[in-house]
């Protein structure tokens, strides 16, 4: 059973933290300032907290039954047919997922880079790339995250430093914002971007000590959730919130306005989509990894790689169905805020009724001792 187990709780936070920040931190500033103007922040920080109440749940559950996923524990809870209608619910939920953040992938790239090049061209590349990558094992997956982790968060963080010389701090008030009206629609919107923070229901079987689960938890989202309130500060005091809303991609935008001291580079715009491209894989790489894993695991599967293939036909096909890039924010804001019931709505269910039938799995060692016997 050690054997298995080979995820320590440092590389736990680095897949959530690195699973979260994704394609939609460009337009991140956007969604918030849309909701309640000088109150993005704010919005930002209350959807970081209610991404991380679902991230609460899915833990405790991992917890409670530290050798299984959702997939297998939920056929404990409420039954077979409940459960199987629950996990194809969430299989085509990041399904759907990964292909959005595809298409999103590739409007980004032939608008600013590769403006010759179909979308559909990009769009393939990134979820080949994808494809293969998902192909290896638990182990491998944490390792590519924990490469990356520190690659992503380094630049993110420097840009918003770097950025700050040119803030203007009276963009952020008042800090509830002008029309506190919107908030709430924000607030789901923002909360929907951390719903990659569902892999740990994956990552807790895998884990040395399960145990410590709720700490890795908490500062998997703390790390980028912290990132994005940063994100989002740095935009509204820099563009403040009437400029913000003329732009399709601020973050994008904030980079193309920061530069290094004594101007080593007059933009930065470059080097952060560099940075960029590996918050696209690592966020596609863990729902597509979700999409494939846990199909594997309804069907009593032993090999995933099948279905890493099987998959990606489907998916390419449903990133080509917005028509344009503003019809795909629509669908992405309406997708995101569905996923919620997905994601916090029933983890939430098959904990209290887990906690009503008293129902729990066996400890790690518990289940070793079966073993050797």
């Amino acid at each position: 059973m050690n054997n298995l187990r080979q995820i320590t709780a440092i590389q736990t936070s680095a897949i959530l933290a690195s699973s979260i920040i994704g394609v939609g931190v460009l337009a991140l500033p956007l969604f918030a300032v849309k909701a309640a103007d000088s109150g993005a922040p704010l919005v930002t920080l209350l959807g970081m907290g209610l991404g991380y109440v679902g991230l609460f749940i899915i833990t405790l559950l991992g917890v409670r039954f530290p050798n299984q996923s959702i997939i297998r524990y939920s056929e404990a809870i409420i039954g077979r047919w409940l459960a199987w209608i629950g996990s194809i619910a969430i299989i085509a939920f990041f399904a759907i997922l990964t292909s959005l953040a595809a298409r999103e992938f590739g409007e980004v790239v032939v608008t600013s880079v590769l403006k010759r090049t179909p979308v559909e061209v990009t769009v393939i590349v990134m979820l080949a790339l994808a494809t293969l990558s998902c192909r290896n094992g638990i182990r491998t997956f944490a390792y590519m995250h924990h490469f990356y982790f520190p690659l992503l968060l380094g630049p993110g963080f420097l840009i918003v430093a770097l950025s700050m010389k040119n803030a203007d701090w009276i963009n952020l008030q008042p800090i509830w914002g002008n029309d506190p009206s919107g908030m709430l629609h924000g607030i789901t919107t923002v909360a929907s971007l951390f719903q990659g923070s569902f892999v740990m229901t994956l990552i807790i079987p895998a884990m040395r000590r399960p145990d410590r689960a709720i700490l890795a938890s908490f500062w998997g989202i703390v790390i980028a959730g912290g990132l994005y309130v940063s994100i989002v500060i740095a935009a509204v005091s820099v563009f403040g919130p009437e400029e913000i809303k003329h732009l399709l991609w601020p973050t994008l935008e904030l980079a193309k306005a920061t530069t290094l001291p004594a101007n080593v580079l007059e933009r930065l715009d470059a080097a952060f989509l560099a940075v960029w491209v590996m918050a696209v894989f690592t966020t596609l790489l863990t729902t597509y990894f979700l999409t494939i894993r846990m199909t594997t695991e309804l069907f009593r599967l032993k090999d995933h790689k099948a279905f890493s293939s099987f998959f990606m036909p489907f998916v390419f096909i449903l990133a080509l169905i917005p028509k344009n890039v503003f019809q795909m924010y629509d669908i992405i804001e309406l997708v995101g805020t569905i996923g919620l019931v997905i994601t916090i709505g029933y983890p939430g269910l098959l904990l209290i009724v887990a906690l009503i039938r008293k129902k729990r799995g066996n400890r790690p060692n518990e289940q070793a001792m079966e073993q050797s016997r």
